[in-house]
């Protein structure tokens, strides 16, 4: 078995012929290939359930068999197990795959492995020693194809042969400067499979980070941090392209996270990582807060005013105005995602997460105990005072069981999951009335902008009233919570 670290960018067919005329290039010469692909899968599906590929490629007069697993990617980076060995097409035999169990769920499945989709492109190929180390660059054109459908492929691919991931970054980043390259998610092998399902452009929610006890805090960290990077980046075409206002929220809940990660970790993080990447995502961050509330007024705050006042010009006035401002605010997210540091950005986080070091030697178990009782501390003070707290106090107290959410769903898997489950609940039904009691706030603010602030005006009475309920109900909350322990 061998270790696949890959960088993958997507660009031009334009940028592409460009690109191989790189000054990097011009004493290297370049191999051509053409790489027919067919992968294979049982009628279920199950391969790609438990996120592995496997194909048959036709290399020259070569036939390869190859399987490979398919961690999840953040920034263009992926780190994949690979196993490939020469095979006469249609005949699989998956002796040389060395990980048993794995071998046996392959060999399970050989009388049901069927064609799915097939990726058919011209390779060229330059091996670049570029500091330390000896890289693949190559770049891709051609074309996926399942059930008569095509997706066109032009991409790069950098591989790292032998040396130091550190270099393959300082490589991208010599060809980022002379080319519009953008960090793809996406392998081949999910796209084809995207287009067999005929898999329709959906929301992404965040999953668990895959951490352990057996890791560092530092390595808890990249897990987590390239996670949020991944959740961010599967709704990037979503904020591009399509306008259900999920894709808003969850790529601003992206951000949000990664940003709570930067914060949680900081302790152990070196000093210059967290100065230069603590509030670098704020701009894109507070262009989706935006879009984020104007989407909220439109489709939570002003539909049930309307319908108790269908009749109430200030209601049919304001919904034209946020129609207005949530199409500008999201014409602001996405003029962001066009300009050319937005990529960069991406590269150069992704190789100063991968490329941290160790600071101090703090097993993970003790810091995530640390972190969970100071946020669970600071949001307990919060709670036990509440009926004191002024709005802007209870701003704060929002934000602070925000990040206490956050922290325990980022360390969830250190934390026994029977006392996990109930605290969880609690905290997410409480964070709810929060969030609540916050678009209220928020709402207030909003339509003063929009039409002035006057007595004369239902709607900002009624989102007066509305905050004052929420606020009686918020104790209820707030005790189911006080009755909790903290999971640990």
């Amino acid at each position: 078995m061998s270790t696949e670290i890959e960088l993958k960018l997507q660009l031009s067919p334009k940028a592409a012929t460009r690109l191989a005329k790189h000054p990097l290039l011009a004493n290297i010469p370049a191999q051509n290939q053409h790489l027919l692909n067919t992968y294979f899968d049982t009628p279920g599906l199950e391969l790609h359930q438990r996120r592995v590929a496997v194909r048959f490629r036709k290399k020259g007069w070569q036939w390869l068999c190859t399987v490979k697993s398919a961690e999840p990617a953040s920034g263009g980076l992926a780190m994949r197990s690979e196993w490939e060995t020469q095979a006469t097409p249609g005949t699989f035999d998956f002796s040389h795959v060395d990980n048993d169990d794995f071998r046996r769920f392959l060999e399970a499945r050989i009388d049901q492995l069927e064609p799915v989709f097939t990726t058919d492109f011209k390779r060229q190929i330059w091996h670049v020693p570029f500091g330390e180390s000896q890289i693949e660059l190559a770049i891709d054109r051609g074309h996926i194809e399942s059930r008569g459908l095509r997706l066109p492929i032009c991409e790069i691919e950098l591989e790292l042969l032998s040396g130091k991931v550190d270099d393959l970054f300082w490589l991208t980043r010599q060809l980022q400067g002379d080319h519009h390259l953008h960090p793809a998610i996406a392998s081949k092998a999910e796209r084809g499979y995207n287009l067999f399902l005929d898999t329709p452009l959906a929301p992404f929610k965040a999953r668990p980070a895959a951490i352990d006890a057996d890791m560092s805090p530092v390595g808890a960290f990249r897990a987590i941090a390239l996670n949020c990077l991944e959740h961010f980046q599967r709704n990037e075409q979503g904020l591009l392209s399509c306008s259900d206002p999920e894709f808003v929220h969850q790529a601003r809940v992206a951000l949000r996270r990664l940003r709570s990660a930067i914060k949680l970790f900081a302790p152990i993080l070196p000093a210059d990582f967290v100065a230069a990447y603590g509030q670098t995502w704020q701009t894109l961050a507070s262009a989706l807060g935006e879009a984020r509330n104007w989407d909220v007024f439109l489709s939570e705050t002003l539909p049930p005013f309307q319908a108790a006042f269908p009749s109430d010009k200030d209601g049919k006035r304001l919904q034209k105005i946020a129609q207005r401002k949530a199409k500008n605010a999201r014409k602001s997210v996405t003029a962001l995602l066009a300009v050319d540091e937005y990529p960069r950005l991406l590269l150069e986080f992704t190789a100063a997460v991968y490329t941290l070091g160790e600071t101090l030697p703090l097993p993970l178990e003790e810091f995530a105990r640390q972190q969970l009782a100071r946020h669970a501390r600071k949001a307990r003070q919060f709670a036990k005072n509440h009926a004191d707290l002024s709005s802007a106090e209870r701003h704060k107290m929002r934000i602070a069981f925000k990040k206490l959410r956050y922290t325990l769903e980022f360390l969830a898997p250190l934390a026994p999951p029977a006392k996990l489950r109930p605290y969880l609940a609690a905290l997410a039904r409480l964070q709810d009335e929060l969030g609540q009691i916050n678009d209220c706030v928020t709402a207030e603010s909003m339509v003063t902008k929009a039409i002035g602030n006057s007595s004369n005006h239902a709607i900002q009475a009624w989102i007066s009233g509305r905050h004052a309920l929420l606020i009686e109900r918020l104790d209820g909350a707030l005790q189911t919570w006080l009755a909790q322990r903290l999971p640990r």
